[in-house]
Order: structure tokens, then C-alpha cells, then sequence
């Protein structure tokens, strides 16, 4: 078995994100699944102001909401210039029999996934 490289639980993470924000009724207008590259999404729905969507996969399925403060300080600042809202979605993925083992390529995991933070509203 061979476990998921950080760009491919980024990816996943990404899609699970995606798929919510679809349901949710949003337009990507920009997608960015590179690690460490921000926003992940940039958003669209008539009437609304541009949303910027940071995506980070953690292997803490409990703590999912937390973020660097100090690297978001700096990225709100690009979001007031562009005058565009700021949500982060953590989450959380996990090997489904043990959470101290690697996610392994089609084997079961969990997902720990509510809610966006929503930064700049």
C-alpha cells in the first residue's frame, strides 16, 4: 500500500471543498490546487462580492477550524484591497482504522468537514 503524497491529500481535500461550494450554488471563477498557493478557490455568485476560498488539510479531524494567524493577517490584506470576502476550510482527513497511520491510496478514511470559517464577511 502506498500512502497519499501532501499534494494528493491536498487534492482531496480540495475536491471534498469544491463539491460543497457547487452545492452551495458558487462559480469558480479561478482554481489553484498547487500546495501552498492562495486562494484555493475564488468565487462567484451574481449579487455577491468576490469570495476567496483557502483550503488546508490537517490529519486533526477535532481541530479542522484552526489557522495560522499571522500568515491570515497578511492575506486578509490582499483580500480588503481586492474587496473580496475571505472564508478558510479546514479539513480534516484521516486513515479510517488508525488516525496515527498514513491515508493509503483506496483504502478507507474519515473526513472532518462543516463549515467554512468565515475570516472577512
Amino acid at each position: 500500500m502506498k500512502p497519499l503524497t501532501e499534494q494528493e491529500l491536498h487534492n482531496l481535500g480540495m475536491n471534498i471543498v469544491g463539491e460543497k461550494l457547487q452545492e452551495m450554488g458558487y462559480e469558480f471563477v479561478a482554481i489553484n490546487s498547487k500546495l501552498k498557493r492562495h486562494p484555493q478557490f475564488v468565487l462567484y455568485k451574481k449579487g455577491e462580492p468576490t469570495i476567496f476560498v483557502l483550503v488546508k488539510v490537517t490529519s486533526n479531524l477535532e481541530q479542522t477550524h484552526l489557522y495560522d494567524e499571522g500568515w491570515m493577517e497578511t492575506f486578509k490584506q490582499h483580500a480588503i484591497e481586492q474587496k473580496a470576502k475571505v472564508w478558510f476550510a479546514g479539513v480534516g482527513i484521516a486513515n479510517a482504522e488508525s488516525i496515527e497511520m498514513p491515508v493509503f491510496r483506496d483504502q478507507p478514511y474519515y473526513v472532518s468537514f462543516d463549515e467554512f470559517v468565515k475570516v472577512i464577511e
